[in-house]
């Protein structure tokens, strides 16, 4: 599966302030519990309103019940777009089809949503290029390149109901089966699919207590050197597991981690040299590009899109907007998030 950047297509991608003024607008998003749900939420809402859109911003905790019942009401109130991100892909059929026969446009947002012909629009970041980034990363921090090895790595990525696992999971396993294959990886516990490395609701606690089971089991006398972690939240639970089991001192320090989000406990792992890396993400620029989409639409155009081939959700191929995201490490996080904005010196102290 290929993540190619092209040209994108269609017209301009702006309404006029006067086109925006009190139009309702839909942001559905999955839980308050992430803290990159709660920057992207408010995200949407503040470029949004600044456009003079009138917004319904709502959060379902992870219930998928919730989320279906809250956008019903925002289809109810009359809202002219939905901007969501799904806490089950497949889960949001039967209500994005009332959406349709309402005439009111989707826009999927960083999850594609399943099965249906309902979503018009999905916009996110690259997220077959965030696993490679995260498998390249192992690679070169262990010399697989240079054929150094042999290092134990274990796996621990997301849900089975997040469709952006397959790109993730992909990306990484693209750069990383082929040092497997020759033995300069050694996955000890032996699970390599995605189904068997799924952490369920991206839970942090899941993700300890599975860490925990597989270094008691297959580590004691051997040494872990790389975690392959899909996200934040689940690096941070490998991260205390792995510190219960002894990790992170002189003499046992931690494997190479990786981490998707840039979520400030992480960057502060990061910096503490806990964690090695995270996936920075920029949702400042995700919303930008969003806002243009709502723009377009309610302007009755051609929204701009780069990928038109690989989102294809089981009913239809979604054309894609995929934004390029970078890794964040000790090397580089003062430039990527604190003299971009992202966060300050004062939070990372904190």
């Amino acid at each position: 599966m290929t993540a190619a950047f092209f040209a994108g297509y269609g017209g301009s991608d702006k309404a006029t302030s006067g086109d925006a003024k009190g139009v309702k607008v839909g942001v559905s998003m999955p839980t308050k519990s992430l803290q990159r749900w709660n920057q992207d939420g408010a995200n949407m809402e503040k470029k949004l309103r600044e456009k003079g859109y009138d917004v319904d911003l709502q959060f379902a905790e992870n219930k998928v019940e919730t989320q279906v019942s809250q956008i019903e009401n925002m289809i109810t109130k009359g809202c002219k777009v939905l901007v969501v991100g799904s806490i089950d892909g497949s889960a949001l059929s039967s209500v994005l089809n009332e959406a349709k026969s309402a005439g009111v446009e989707v826009i999927a947002y960083d999850r594609l949503i399943m099965n249906t012909d309902a979503v018009s629009y999905y916009a996110t970041f690259d997220n077959y290029l965030v696993g490679k980034i995260q498998g390249q990363y192992i690679a070169d921090r262990l010399g697989l390149a240079e054929g150094k090895g042999p290092f134990n790595i274990e796996i621990s990525t997301g849900p089975m109901d997040d469709n952006n696992v397959n790109f993730f999971f992909g990306g990484a396993m693209d750069v990383l089966k082929p040092y497997i294959d020759k033995g300069q990886l050694v996955v000890r516990l032996g699970q390599m699919t995605r189904e068997q490395c799924a952490t369920p609701n991206w839970d942090e606690a899941k993700a300890q207590e599975r860490m925990d089971n597989i270094l008691t089991t297959y580590y004691t006398g051997a040494k872990l050197d790389a975690v392959l972690c899909s996200n934040d939240s689940v690096s941070l639970g490998v991260q205390s597991a792995l510190k219960s089991a002894g990790y992170n001192t002189a003499d046992r320090p931690m494997p190479v981690i990786t981490g998707q989000d840039a979520n400030l406990p992480n960057v502060k792992a990061i910096v503490a040299g806990e964690q090695s890396m995270s996936v920075f993400k920029d949702t400042r620029a995700l919303a930008d590009q969003v806002v243009k989409m709502v723009d377009a639409i309610l302007a009755k155009q051609q929204p701009e899109v780069n990928n038109t081939k690989d989102y294809n959700n089981g009913v239809k191929v979604v054309p894609s907007y995929l934004l390029e995201p970078k890794f964040v490490d000790k090397s580089n996080y003062k430039q990527l998030l604190i003299d971009s904005g992202y966060y300050t010196e004062a939070e990372l102290q904190k």
